[in-house]
């Protein structure tokens, strides 16, 4: 389905969502007496989505869609907001990236999955994503699974030991951390915590 097609699938599913059937325009209506007020909704739309967040285009998009705005007016509009840097997918990139890797320690895989969520792609969602390194992703893996290790473990029982192992890796892999690095850093803070120190791959490995 294309774009401009599935706009306008939101738009009929908006409109009969929150306003029945539409009705057909008033005899005598003029284009030109409509569509001024359906842009100045639509900027009033756009206005209030970004005082209340950091908005991606799509993300506005769809917003407007659900409003049952006409896609050239969303456009429009959007294309005007983007002139004067109100909207900016390269910026709220950017500041998602850091935002979501602070305040949940995602990792790049999870937040490249997030960004495409929000309509952001390719070249823009790879610059955002180089602020993230891979001693980053480790140091953040190891916050997490200290912050999640429990308060003791018997090492003398290896089911145990098992058992916190997946939960952990599993947790890790919950944030997008693919599961070498997961058991990795899980191994390390089990051997900091504890005596043991051999620690064998669990059998069978946790789907993650």
């Amino acid at each position: 389905m294309s774009q401009s097609s599935s706009y306008n699938s939101r738009r009929r599913r908006a409109s009969e969502r929150y306003r029945g059937p539409a009705e057909p325009p008033a005899e005598g209506s003029a284009g030109q007496d409509v569509e001024p007020d359906q842009r100045e909704v639509a900027r009033a739309i756009v206005l209030r989505q970004l005082t209340a967040s950091a908005k991606s285009r799509k993300q506005l998009e769809d917003k407007l869609a659900d409003r049952d705005v006409p896609e050239e007016v969303a456009q429009e509009v959007l294309d005007r907001f983007e002139e004067v840097n109100l909207v900016d997918d390269r910026s709220f990139a950017a500041m998602f990236v850091r935002s979501r890797a602070e305040t949940r320690k995602l990792s790049r895989n999870a937040l490249r999955r997030e960004l495409q969520q929000r309509g952001i792609t390719g070249e823009l969602a790879e610059e955002a994503l180089e602020q993230r390194t891979d001693e980053d992703e480790t140091e953040d893996a190891h916050e997490l699974v200290r912050k999640k290790m429990p308060k003791s473990i018997d090492f003398s029982d290896r089911k145990e030991v098992d058992k916190v192992t997946r939960r952990l890796v599993s947790m890790l892999g919950r944030k997008g951390y693919p599961p070498g690095l997961a058991f990795g850093v899980v191994k390390e803070e089990l051997s900091a915590f504890g005596t043991e120190n051999d620690f064998s791959e669990p059998d069978p490995w946790p789907s993650v």
